[in-house]
């Protein structure tokens, strides 16, 4: 029988979503596909999958991801399915061990994946925020004034996750010297 559940995560979050996606494993519950905010899972045996999420550097559907999902699915994984460039794995864990991140750098690189995405969506709606304030103080639209300040929250709250991944990577590089 498959189960579908909503649930929200932040960009930012995505260690928490996949700590997520494995309790509910262990719960014999396990992601079979997804979609915005969405989850389907398929119940079976408590535990059977592992699940990796992976900012894709392309969408899902550009050759070089498409590519790249392959490979992953030559290691034994499945894919399960993809939110925008978001791509979810899973593998059995009978498999053996799975992640994404073999090595320190990986794991950077795809944080600086997640922050080049973050720096461009926090300037867009800085940038909308700021047209906005500029409508409302040249021709008062009281209209404008709000969009300036849902834009410019918004922008705020991308800040705070921009900072989030730029400490975890921080404290990666700072591992990578301990270990050269």
């Amino acid at each position: 029988m498959k189960r579908t559940l909503h649930k929200w995560f932040w960009a930012w979050d995505f260690d928490k979503e996949e700590k997520w996606l494995a309790a509910m494993s262990a719960r014999g519950l396990n992601l079979c596909g997804v979609s915005f905010c969405t989850y389907v899972f398929e119940e079976g045996a408590p535990g059977a999958y592992a699940v990796r999420l992976e900012l894709l550097d392309r969408m899902p559907s550009h050759p070089v991801s498409e590519q790249y999902i392959r490979f992953i699915e030559d290691t034994g994984a499945e894919y399960v399915g993809s939110v925008l460039r978001w791509a979810y794995f899973r593998k059995r864990t009978d498999a053996g061990p799975f992640d994404l991140y073999s090595d320190i750098d990986s794991r950077i690189r795809h944080l600086n994946r997640l922050l080049s995405l973050l720096f461009v969506l926090g300037m867009v709606n800085l940038g909308n925020g700021l047209n906005n304030l500029i409508q409302f103080f040249v021709h008062g639209l009281s209209f404008s004034l709000a969009v300036s300040i849902l834009c410019l929250l918004v922008s705020g709250l991308i800040g705070y996750g921009f900072l989030r991944i730029f400490s975890k990577r921080k404290r990666l590089q700072r591992e990578r010297l301990l270990h050269e």
